[in-house]
């Protein structure tokens, strides 16, 4: 049988998941991300393929995602600031020791593709979703087709500038909606008090009233970038992933569906639906995967 890999390459761990052609999860794993070096998550990513190759043969394709913007031909992230800078021009088909491309994707695209692919985008030819986690990562499907951009900058909708006074971001973008919701600013949101947002909402849901007072901020503000978003793209749906949404569920969408009903544009008077993602934090990898089939079938 024909075996896809997808590796997914993330701040903490990194993701693997191997595929059939049909979509059938075959093996699931995971490595911690070891920055400790230049080639220590190039090295634990080599040790972990051939681990996963001696149980299930040649694994064809593979494909690869992660944070930054990928050059044109999809072989490598060109621009990767501030966190895994090490992944600037890594060429994994020399990493890995191919014969064959290893494509890279961006990993808030591949994870928008397995949504498409698997999960809660099915059937959608205009879809926004973001990935609410250390950061804010999205993609958008615009008329059945991932956009890209001509940098590769497309979907990066976790820089929208919500406070032109704002702090600058890691994109120099002032007040951006990374910095309103992901973990990467929430000790200086909430005056060192809180390390993480599953920390935070339990926090929030137990009555603390700094935390409440904190979380249905983020909450505001990541519903008015939601509102922009839908002005300027006009998505039938839009799919929330990531760690943030996974863990808070009900106490962020709740809350946020409340505040769309009175900042979003609705001409027919029909909102558009905001849903969780379902494939979890494995859709970076499964995307990675599906991009690397659609790479090879056209071929």
């Amino acid at each position: 049988m024909s075996v896809a890999l997808g590796i997914d390459i993330g701040g903490t761990a990194v993701k693997f998941v191997a595929l059939s052609t049909r979509g059938e999860i075959l093996g699931r794993w995971r490595v911690p991300t070891d920055e400790s070096s230049a080639e220590g998550v190039p090295a634990a990513i080599r040790s972990e393929v051939r681990r996963i190759e001696h149980q299930f043969g040649m694994a064809q394709p593979i494909g690869v995602a992660c944070p930054g913007l990928v050059r044109r031909g999809g072989v490598v992230i060109h621009w990767m600031k501030g966190r895994l800078n090490l992944l600037e021009n890594l060429n994994w088909e020399q990493v890995l020791g191919r014969d064959a491309p290893v494509p890279v994707i961006n990993d808030g695209h591949a994870a928008l593709k397995a949504e498409i692919w698997l999960g809660a985008g099915r059937g959608c030819r205009d879809l926004v979703m973001l990935t609410l986690g250390t950061g804010v990562g999205g993609g958008i499907l615009s008329d059945g087709r991932v956009l890209s951009g001509h940098l590769g900058r497309a979907g990066h909708l976790g820089h929208l500038s919500l406070n032109p006074s704002g702090e600058v971001d890691i994109a120099n973008t002032p007040g951006s909606l990374e910095d309103a919701i992901g973990n990467c600013t929430l000790a200086r949101r909430s005056a060192g008090r809180f390390r993480s947002t599953a920390e935070l909402v339990r926090a929030h849901l137990e009555g603390d009233a700094l935390a409440t007072k904190v979380w249905l901020t983020s909450v505001d503000q990541l519903a008015v970038g939601l509102a922009s978003i839908i002005n300027a793209l006009d998505p039938q749906r839009i799919i929330l992933g990531g760690g943030i949404a996974a863990h808070a569920r009900d106490a962020l969408f709740v809350p946020l569906r409340e505040r769309m009903n009175a900042c979003e544009w609705r001409p027919t008077g029909v909102p558009v639906e905001i849903v969780a993602a379902e494939l979890g934090d494995e859709a970076g990898a499964i995307g990675a995967a599906k991009h690397a089939m659609e790479v090879y079938d056209a071929s």
